[in-house]
């Protein structure tokens, strides 16, 4: 069952912080920018996320996209339709 939408964010930032304890994570509901669009017709929203978190260390990107994927876990069937991620570890710069 869906998050009424000025909860949806809260949500997202709680199941990543828990999973994957970050130093940073910057959370933008981009739902707006695609109103009108096919898939957002089902109600879920569309989000960016930039995290930065010590378990992104040694991993190659298609793994700390999975691993956010992961930490938000059935938020992507009740929630998110799109999650633009922006994974790295500390000290790595932003690109």
């Amino acid at each position: 069952m869906a998050l009424p939408r000025e909860q949806r964010v809260e949500a997202i930032r709680n199941a990543i912080e828990t999973a994957l304890a970050p130093v940073a994570l910057e959370i933008e509901d981009e739902s707006h920018k695609h109103v009108g669009h096919a898939g957002a017709q089902d109600g879920r929203g569309h989000f960016r996320v930039a995290v930065v978190s010590s378990a992104f260390v040694g991993l190659n990107p298609i793994a700390r996209h999975r691993a956010v994927y992961a930490a938000v876990g059935e938020l992507m069937t009740t929630d998110i339709h799109a999650l633009t991620i922006s994974a790295r570890a500390p000290g790595e710069q932003r690109g």
